[in-house]
């Protein structure tokens, strides 16, 4: 099985070629690749996608910060898209993003896909500018790197669903990226790297958003590349937009175990659920 484009001949070497591009990149380390995949290969996952909405077993998000589609696993996966994942989960690819990344660490795939696989985002749909979790519910490592991989053809600067890289401090968007079919985005995750897909998508009622997520993760991360500790996602708003995101749930740092030691556990569980 071919995956990728065939003038990726060696890709260590086109790792080592686009090292720099990565590391330079603004507003923060990152890098978009076309014709990654061969082209015929993807369009089959690309056949297969499902409609989520019509999915029992995913992920629904639909609040102020968010309003998409996302898959729990592989369950929903179809045969080509297990494919390409268990591809982008293997040793060659996370050669290819050690050498591209720089990161010393060693990286490691996340089988589980937790917040990953397959995202559809349906007409008005967003994912609002935030900073991704940085710990993996089951495994507690770190998370490094994303891998985006966009699956819609045809798509017109219309319909909007713009992949926006914004600076630390909230004033623009640094890099916009049209999510057209056999688009790759990799980027480094840190406490700053703000990103996401702020506005309403425009496109006509057929049609959605697709992409495909991959994490990748280490044991152990620099401390420059935390702001604070574990976390969840971190929405932001935009410079100009003070009401852009919901206000944070300030009730979250308070659970701590000096709580939980003091509090009789039908409340505790019942704050638990009310915050989440």
């Amino acid at each position: 099985m071919v995956y990728l484009n065939k003038k990726i001949v060696d890709l260590q070497q086109f790792a080592k070629e686009k090292h720099k591009e990565y590391a330079n990149a603004k507003p923060f380390p990152n890098i978009v690749i076309d014709d990654f995949f061969e082209e015929e290969f993807l369009s089959k996952v690309l056949n297969e996608f499902p409609d989520l909405s019509t999915k029992s077993e995913i992920n629904v998000f639909n609040n102020l910060n968010e309003k998409k589609l996302g898959t729990k696993g592989e369950a929903d996966f179809g045969e080509y898209t297990k494919l390409i994942c268990h591809y982008l989960n293997s040793q060659p690819i996370l050669e290819f993003l050690q050498e591209l990344t720089g990161i010393t660490e060693t990286l490691l795939p996340d089988p589980y896909f937790y917040g990953g696989g397959y995202h559809e985002i349906k007409p008005g749909g967003y994912l609002k500018i935030h900073a991704d979790f940085n710990k993996h519910n089951k495994t507690g490592l770190d998370r490094r790197i994303n891998l985006l991989v966009y699956l819609n053809k045809d798509w017109e600067e219309s319909y909007g669903g713009f992949f926006e890289l914004w600076d630390e401090n909230m004033v623009s968007a640094q890099r916009k990226l049209l999510p057209i079919f056999n688009r790759v985005a990799i980027f480094s995750t840190t406490d700053f790297s703000y990103h996401g897909h702020p506005d309403p998508l425009t496109c006509p009622p057929d049609r959605s958003r697709k992409s495909i997520a991959l994490y990748y993760y280490t044991n152990g991360r620099p401390a420059s590349e935390l702001n604070e500790g574990e976390h969840s996602t971190l929405f932001v708003n935009r410079k100009g937009k003070p009401k852009d995101i919901a206000p944070p749930k300030t009730l979250v740092p308070k659970l701590t175990s000096a709580v939980k030691n003091f509090t009789p556990p039908i409340i505790f569980n019942l704050l638990k659920k009310i915050i989440k």
